[in-house]
Formats: structure tokens, sequence, C-alpha cells
């Protein structure tokens, strides 16, 4: 029997905060839901599914393990018995084993029976690209949710496999091929995306190189933008001013950002983000008033890809403009726009709500105000507080600001109990 670990499963356990025992309990809890009578599963049951020695549970246990995770079977790499499953493709990451068993969706194993010996070669069409485009939906709404997990890096980039492993699987159009290439560069993107927001740099620009040789494939300009404008990002983020505007010029420069108004806004927060960082404060002015600008003439009607749709609003434009303030050192202007942006997140946001959230702490404890600073940087998430690096790294700075402020007061001293119980819980 084939005992590869099922690492797919274990990375969105982890993910989700689910041992063995509570998934074991949770999938127990929708089979009773499913059929009247609560699941006999334990902790042993789970561990046998992580270790590969039951790689196609039960009928009733997958779809009680579907309702809990809200993803496909397939999608948590079990394999279905009657498909045998793909051959991997050669390895871009750290974790091999996670890309030998990423079955999302059904593509690899419609790949490997149309690749299998004696089978005729079938035919991709634009319907293997939508149950493509179906899975990166998932890995965007999972990305808001959590942010910067390896697991959602990992997932993202065995997806960008399982793309290209389709272009194998049978005969195509340019245009599906030029489509499925765009899928593997988003999935790839959202790769790099998910390692910046973990500050694995190093790894994120590996992701962006292939990424951006996949894009050049597809000649898709949306899905260039959006790597080059994670590139700026990323070099903000290492402190890195010039290649930040340098990578962000390429997505501004664009054909598309003169055809969409909304791209042209989301490249120019971003340019205004990256001056902060410089501090420039006029640059910054100037490309937050243009921003501004160009999302009011953008069409709402306008058909824009996912990612786009998805997280670029005036909620975002705020953060953007949060960040840059709070990097000149303009707390009021700062404070400003976190309750702007706070006001405005849509529900699915929740990494965005708890990253401005934990800036805004800053701008109210740099105006002076320790006790409401403390009280807005108790209201993030404990899982955000733990989980995200780039929140951990801020609340940890927060504290030290603290400190140093109000030493010895009532405030910092419930702010180290209450970042204790975070750590206790984490």
């Amino acid at each position: 029997m084939d005992t590869t670990r099922n690492t797919v499963l274990e990375a969105w356990m982890a993910e989700h905060g689910y041992s063995s025992n509570s998934l074991a309990d949770a999938v127990n809890s929708a089979m009773e839901r499913l059929t009247g009578r609560p699941g006999g599963l334990d902790g042993s049951s789970v561990r046998a599914w992580k270790a590969g020695r039951v790689t196609w549970p039960k009928s009733v246990t997958r779809k009680a393990l579907e309702d809990v995770s809200g993803l496909p079977a397939v999608a948590l790499g079990f394999v279905p018995r009657s498909r045998p499953p793909t051959a991997p493709a050669a390895s871009q990451q750290e974790d091999l084993d996670m890309k030998r068993r990423s079955l999302v969706g059904g593509i690899a194993a419609a790949a490997a029976a149309a690749a299998a010996p004696g089978t005729a070669s079938r035919r991709i069409g634009m319907s293997d690209v939508n149950r493509l485009n179906q899975r990166f939906a998932e890995i965007i709404a999972s990305d808001h949710r959590h942010g910067g997990q390896l697991g959602i890096e990992q997932r993202a980039a065995a997806l960008a496999d399982e793309a290209l492993n389709l272009q194998n699987a049978g005969s195509a159009t340019q245009r599906v091929r030029s489509s499925i290439y765009a899928s593997a560069a988003a999935f790839r993107s959202s790769a790099m995306w998910a390692a910046i927001d973990g500050r694995r740099y190093d790894i994120a620009k590996g992701h962006m190189r292939e990424a951006q040789a996949l894009a050049e494939m597809s000649g898709d300009q949306a899905i260039k933008f959006r790597i080059w404008s994670h590139a700026g990002t990323m070099y903000r983020h290492m402190g890195r001013p010039a290649d930040a505007i340098a990578a962000n010029d390429v997505a501004r420069n664009l054909h598309l950002t003169r055809r969409d108004p909304l791209f042209a806004s989301l490249g120019l927060a971003r340019q205004g983000a990256i001056h902060g960082t410089a501090q420039d404060r006029t640059g910054a002015r100037r490309a937050f008033g243009q921003a501004q600008e160009a999302m009011l003439r953008a069409d709402p009607a306008d058909h824009r890809p996912v990612w786009l749709l998805a997280f670029y609003d005036q909620a975002e434009l705020d953060s953007l403009a949060l960040c840059a303030h709070l990097a000149l050192g303009d707390y009021p202007v700062a404070e400003y726009h976190a309750h702007r942006c706070l006001s405005a997140l849509r529900p699915h946001m929740v990494r965005s709500r708890a990253i401005a959230t934990t800036r805004l702490a800053h701008a109210q404890l740099a105006q002076g105000d320790a006790d409401a600073a403390t009280e807005t940087a108790m209201n993030v998430p404990s899982d955000a507080a733990t989980r995200h690096a780039r929140v951990s790294r801020m609340l940890q700075e927060f504290g030290a600001a603290l400190r140093a402020t109000a030493p010895g007061s009532t405030t910092a001293r419930t702010w180290t109990e209450h970042a204790a119980t975070w750590r206790m819980a984490a």
C-alpha cells in the first residue's frame, strides 16, 4: 500500500487549528447532522488519514469532512480508489510530498487518466479552466481570512503545478492554453503573496520568478499587473523603496492601467505607500490623491478578475494611506485613515482588519494616548496575533513602545498580561 503522507490535509489542519482529536470530533458531529447518528471516529482515524494509510474515506465520512472543511475531499489530498494518482511535476518547492498528494478538484486525476496507457488523449477546454478558477477563488478566500500561512503558500504552489500538468493531459486551443498558463501564474502569485505576508522573502522571490515566466506565456495583463505589484510590495516590506518603485512602475505602465481606472488606482495607492516608506511626503500625498480620483472614475460594472474584486476598494486605499502616514510620522492623519478603513472593511477581510487595528494602536500610542492604544491593540484576535508574521511583529513593536512610553504603568502591565494569554493560547 502507498503510505505517502497526506501533507495537504496536514497543512489544512495546521492552518485551521485542528488537532487529530478535534477534527475527529468535528467530523463526528457533521455525520450526526447528516445521518442522525454520531460518527465513531477518533484521533487515530485522522492520524491514519494523515499517514496515508487511508487514502479515500467512506462516503458518509467523506461528505461530513467536506461539510467541515468546505472543500472537496480531493482538495484535501485524498485520492479516489478508482483513479490512479498523478505523477509529480518537477519540484520547485521545499515540500515535495505535498505536491505528490495535491489532486485538487479532480484536475490531476483527469490528467492521469488521460495520460494512462491505452487511452485516447482528451480535449482540454474552458470547463477545465473554470475548475482551476474555482480553486483559485478558494485560495483568495483563505488568504483574506488567515494570510501569510505556509499552508496557503503550499496549496497555491501545488495548484500551479496541477495547472501545468493539465497542459500535458490532452489537446487544447491556444486560447485555452493561454488561460491555463494564466491560472498557473495566478496560483504561483498567490504563493508569492503568502510568502511575502509571512515575511519569507527569499522564498517569495523564487515564486515571483516562476510567476513572471508563466504570466509572459499567458499574455494576461491582469496577472502581470498582480505579480509586479506584489513585487513592489515585497520590496517595500524589505525596506528597499527604490526597488519597490521600479517594480510597481512595471505594473503601472501596463496598457491595462490606461483601460481600467481601478487598476490605475491600485498601482497609484501602492506607489503612495512606497513613497511613505521612502519619507517622500509630497510624493505620497500626490499618489493618494490620484489614486482616489482614479477609483471614482472606475465603472463598477466592468469585468475584473476575482483577486482584484476580493480586496481592492475604498477600505484598502485607506489601509495603504494609513501605512504611508504612519511611516511618515503623520499620526493624526494615520488615525483618520485607520478609522475609515476599519469602518468600510468587508467581513471576509479578517487579516486586513487585524493589520489595520494594530496600525491604529501604533498611531494612537504615538499621539500619547496609551490607554486608548492598548485597548485597541487588545482587540486584535489571538489567532492573528500569534500566527500572522506581520501582525505578530507589529504587536511586539507596540509592546516595546508602550513599555518605553509608560514604564511600570498599569496600562503596560495590562498589556503584558494580555499578550501572555495570546502566547499561552498559541
